[in-house]
């Protein structure tokens, strides 16, 4: 009733502009618990002469239901598309998704492969989905559109625009694991939107898994996250299946996962066909708006054809480019149907009109695997997810194509996203080593880059700096999101330096807030009284539960922390518990700011102070005070960082000294000198380790940790400076 009841005051308030008395009579279709058949019917008359304006209900306001659609189209006729399903396939990091679509593929047309939806070179290189994908699976006579979304939660973004345009998701979960934090994050924006769920229990052959499984911990624990949650009556009737998606079957009986995990043969079917049987069973069709087809009836199925002269429009969620044929878009079809050569134009979100001219379709393709292959005949239909090759050069991910002649009235809406949680800045370098390795340099060079890459990465925003012009700020979800950037920047020649990365706070009445997020650590048991030291100390972390478990020696702890207090934790907690710590993490909440973090986050660094090459002989002295982060025969110069301080505080040392050489004769013999090999960091890892009078620089070659003023004498004063200010400040906090 509180959507209805929001619909009906939109609709006023739509009307009103137009005409001083209205009286507005309608009848609703209302679902309940948003299931797709259950529908009730009853009016409602309302006129503006008795201020009959209804205040938005809270729940409207938090809940972003498949009724949406019908509260953008209510003088549409919602129907639905026959014979295709749209699912996306969405869980925590390294739970299986990629190897599950894999073995769909195989199971359907004989392709696949090893992770073969993670096409991109860092995807392969770092085991991990960077980008959602779409492939389309034809199975028992439907059309079955399957989509792969990343599980890390820097990408999270990948998979809310990714949702608004499939009916259902298939949940992954690690059987040994359970529910992690990205499991509970996607499964809240799939449950939020309405979607139907189909939970797989993947990886039962395991030893781990399998124990967990015959217990009942892992169901019981999607169970209760699930009504953590909020999900309805419905979505708490999901299918469970359980899978090894490795070896390829998939079963709804745990007994019989059992006896697969431990080698007994069974005598029914445990292909992918039943995970694929549970998708066309359980996943409901694809809704359609019909705005002008009288033929096609309300709440029925019906298959393509009839939504064929009907107005045309697509949601864009990918864009990209072709080098042939021009900018490509990959969408779900809302309503009518496209063909190769129609007219097509673009309506900007919030916009009714076109901005730009009109353009020829070049053609209309379906993704299977990782190729896309052009329908024959070039048609698609209303709840087909499909390329459009050759659109307007102004597309962007949520915009509306549709057609010139005949256009839908308004833009389809898309669900909001999660805002940015950092910032960094982007400029041109000026090291004394500037232009020597990288072939684009410019700030207008990077700055355009950066601006084409929120095309198509809609969680990534770019604007000016506001106390440099040359410089460009770019607000995005993680260290791991810019750093994936950054290096593909990288890797196409750009040479340019970031600076220290800044957690966004905001003012909300009257009170400061910042982004926190929900930490879960799965680490040796000896470990885990130095990961609790570790995050509820200078990190202004709270620890929430520990679960120990005695089989095999691991514990899990689960923190709220401050976003600020993340920053520079994955490398130094690896080394804290030699690399045993698995870390996930995911964004909580708006809470109030958490003041200033610990003094001992603060590293000293050891600085240069001349230029030149580095050598063995003066590296041999200054590897006593620290760890190196460079080799002899590396070029280096004055206020290059190249490692970090055993001590507080900074320490400016000579890298580049070489031994005197005499006419006199040594009285002894030279020692041969040995040195321990220097720590490696990846960009992501300089990003949350560099303090913020630091900046990176970074070049096709090299990445390099330098002072933001190289001069020594300049810091100190700098850094003499900020000691009165922070005494200042803390004298005034007492």
């Amino acid at each position: 009733i509180f959507q209805t009841m929001t619909i009906m005051n939109r609709v006023l308030n739509y009307c009103k502009p137009y005409g001083r008395d209205f009286y507005v009579k309608t009848t609703f279709r209302l679902r309940k618990n948003i299931s797709p058949r259950a529908i009730s019917s009853f009016s409602l008359d309302y006129s503006n002469n008795n201020n009959s304006f209804l205040p938005l209900s809270p729940y409207s306001q938090q809940k972003t239901t498949r009724s949406t659609l019908l509260d953008r189209k209510l003088f549409c006729t919602l129907s639905y598309r026959a014979g295709v399903r749209n699912v996306a396939i969405v869980a925590h990091v390294d739970h299986g998704k990629t190897t599950l679509v894999d073995e769909m593929l195989k199971a359907t047309s004989g392709e696949g492969g090893d992770r073969l939806m993670d096409s991109g070179d860092l995807e392969k290189e770092r085991g991990i989905t960077i980008t959602s994908k779409v492939t389309r699976l034809d199975y028992d006579g439907h059309v079955v559109n399957i989509v792969d979304t990343p599980g890390h939660a820097d990408f999270a973004g990948e998979v809310d625009r990714i949702l608004s345009m499939v009916d259902g998701v298939c949940l992954v979960v690690d059987a040994s694991e359970g529910p992690m934090a990205q499991t509970k994050y996607v499964l809240s924006r799939a449950l939020t939107q309405g979607l139907t769920p189909i939970v797989l229990i993947n990886k039962v052959d395991r030893p781990d898994g399998q124990t967990r499984i015959d217990s009942g911990e892992t169901e019981n624990q999607i169970s209760d996250l699930f009504k953590s949650l909020g999900a309805t009556t419905e979505q708490l009737n999901y299918v469970t299946l359980y899978a090894s998606a490795r070896e390829g079957w998939v079963t709804e009986d745990p007994f019989v996962a059992l006896s697969l995990a431990t080698g007994d043969e069974v005598e029914e079917e445990t292909g992918m066909g039943n995970l694929l049987d549970s998708i066309i069973k359980h996943i409901p069709e694809p809704e359609v708006f019909v705005h002008d087809n009288l033929n096609v009836k309300r709440d029925e199925s019906s298959d393509g054809l009839a939504f064929h002269n009907d107005k045309f429009s697509l949601a864009a969620t990918t864009v990209g480019f072709d080098q042939y044929l021009g900018r490509t878009c990959t969408g779900r079809i809302y309503s009518g149907s496209i063909s190769k050569d129609d007219a097509i134009g673009v309506l900007k979100r919030g916009e009714t009109d076109f901005k730009s001219l009109p353009k020829e379709l070049a053609d209309v393709c379906a993704n299977r695997g990782i190729s896309r292959v052009s329908l024959d005949p070039a048609t698609a239909y209303a709840g087909d997810i499909v390329t459009l090759v050759g659109v307007p050069d102004d597309i962007a991910v949520g915009d509306t194509i549709t057609h010139a002649n005949n256009p839908v009235s308004q833009p389809i809406e898309t669900p909001p996203l999660a805002p940015p949680t950092l910032c960094m800045d982007f400029g041109t370098n000026d090291g004394p080593y500037a232009g020597m390795e990288g072939t684009i340099v410019t700030s207008t060079r990077i700055r355009s880059r950066l601006l084409s890459e929120t095309d198509n990465n809609v969680t990534i925003s770019v604007q000016k700096c506001e106390t440099d012009n040359e410089k460009s700020t770019v607000y995005g979800r993680g260290e791991l999101q810019l750093g994936i950037l950054i290096e593909q920047m990288r890797r196409e020649g750009f040479e340019f330096i970031i600076s220290p990365p800044k957690i966004l706070t905001k003012m909300v009445d009257g009170v400061k807030v910042e982004p926190f997020e929900e930490v879960t650590v799965d680490v040796d048991s000896d470990f885990s009284g130095t990961v609790i030291e570790s995050l509820t100390g200078d990190r202004k972390g709270i620890m929430i539960d520990m679960q120990e478990n005695q089989s095999d020696g691991k514990t899990r702890i689960i923190f709220e922390v401050p976003s600020r207090g993340l920053l520079g934790f994955g490398p130094e907690i690896a080394t804290l518990t030699r690399g045993t710590a698995v870390v996930n993490h995911c964004f909580l909440e708006d809470r109030e700011y958490a003041g200033n973090m610990g003094d001992g986050l603060e590293k000293g660094k050891l600085v240069a102070t001349e230029n030149g090459k580095a050598s063995a002989y003066a590296l041999s002295s200054v590897v006593e005070r620290g760890t190196l982060f460079i080799e002899p025969g590396q070029m280096v110069y004055e206020g290059m960082v190249i490692g970090e301080n055993s001590r507080p505080g900074d320490l400016d040392v000579n890298p580049v000294k070489s031994k005197a050489l005499t006419n006199m004769r040594a009285s002894g013999k030279d020692e041969k000198v040995y040195l321990p090999p220097p720590k490696q960091w990846s960009v992501e890892e300089l990003i949350g380790y560099m303090s913020e009078d630091e900046i990176v620089e970074i070049t096709p070659k090299s990445v390099r940790l330098r002072k933001a003023e190289l001069d020594s004498g300049a810091r100190e004063r700098a850094a003499r400076t900020k000691k009165k200010q922070t005494k200042a400040l803390r004298e005034n906090s007492k």
